[in-house]
């Protein structure tokens, strides 16, 4: 960091010291003893622009406020198969640890459904994963590596990507937005694999829409990508779709103690007691009941244009493949 950067960092500091009680308190669980480190990732967020940050950050620690966002992770999503239907619709998971000691992320991009539960219940999971990674599996990386672990790299699977995505563009259109406002610069790679050729077509629209910020960030790898990115962490670490050579690799491995997408990998069962762990210490008498969790989004944000424009380009991809069919049943905007 300049000296501009330390100056924005300190000027930031002394008007977020100046909010209210329920915020600082908020800010607290949000920086887990790491505020500047903090301050930095919104700052770059908005271009370093002190007074455009300070208002990202108040309208986040509002909207952690007014969600309820703190005690997210006291909030199971039950019954278990209802949780097990969302896991095997909504594929993410922690598949290792780059060398340098950052948490892999490994995202099936093109083969979730998110099609077994309202799309509140996809939300709330996205959001206790972001703050399961924020409060537990960061810190726990930075105490090992003895130095600040803040970021995560991500791996998303394009196999089995079809026009049909367009369903999901309202539901990963809400993901995004959450993360964009409320989770900036969280990731420090995103490396997408297995790439079919419709992934490419898309590629092409939405490259110049992403900030360039974000752009430098991804990484599309030939195939699996797995020779690229043994440079960066150890086989184990690899997701289950990464092991193999040639693409279709993502299709569910029998063994889901190896898939790092299902409920049965060991991430999501730490992540699943950990969640019903906090449950109890809340409300240790009343049973849990089923309840999805609803959470506030803006409107009209970069993520919604990048949404509208990979909409109009699968359209013309179909017309163009005489594939509008397939296309004339979708219901974009549904929940």
């Amino acid at each position: 960091m300049g000296i501009g950067s330390h100056d924005a960092v300190k000027q930031l500091k002394a008007l977020i010291d100046q909010v209210d009680e329920p915020l600082k308190n908020t800010f607290q669980n949000m920086h887990q003893g790491y505020p500047n480190e903090t301050l930095v990732r919104f700052l770059k967020a908005r271009e370093w622009n002190v007074a455009k940050t300070h208002k990202m950050l108040v309208d986040c620690l509002n909207w952690r406020i007014q969600n309820e966002i703190d005690s997210i992770l006291a909030k199971p999503i039950v019954p278990t198969e209802l949780y097990r239907a969302v896991r095997d619709t909504q594929l993410i998971g922690l598949s290792g640890y780059s060398k340098e000691g950052h948490p892999v992320i490994a995202i099936g991009a093109g083969l979730s459904t998110f099609d077994k539960a309202s799309v509140h219940y996809y939300v709330q999971s996205h959001i206790q994963i972001n703050e399961y990674r924020d409060r537990v599996i960061l810190p726990a990386a930075t105490r090992k590596n003895g130095r600040y672990i803040g970021t995560c790299v991500k791996i998303l699977d394009m196999t089995g990507l079809k026009l049909s995505a367009l369903n999901q563009i309202k539901l990963l259109t809400i993901i995004s937005t959450v993360d964009d406002l409320n989770y900036p610069e969280k990731t420090e790679t995103y490396y997408i694999v297995n790439a079919p050729y419709i992934f490419s077509a898309c590629w092409k629209v939405v490259k110049p829409l992403l900030q360039e910020r974000t752009r430098k960030k991804i990484q599309v790898l030939q195939g699996c990508g797995r020779d690229e990115l043994l440079k960066i962490m150890d086989y184990e670490s690899l997701p289950h779709f990464c092991k193999r050579e040639g693409s279709g690799s993502s299709r569910h491995s029998t063994n889901g103690s190896n898939d790092c997408f299902s409920l049965d990998h060991a991430f999501h069962q730490q992540l699943y007691s950990y969640i019903k762990q906090q449950s109890l210490s809340v409300q240790p008498v009343a049973p849990l009941k089923q309840g999805s969790f609803h959470v506030d989004v803006p409107e009209d944000t970069e993520g919604s244009k990048i949404a509208q424009s990979i909409e109009s380009e699968f359209q013309k991809f179909g017309n163009r493949n005489g594939l509008t069919h397939s296309l004339s049943g979708l219901n974009i905007n549904g929940d």
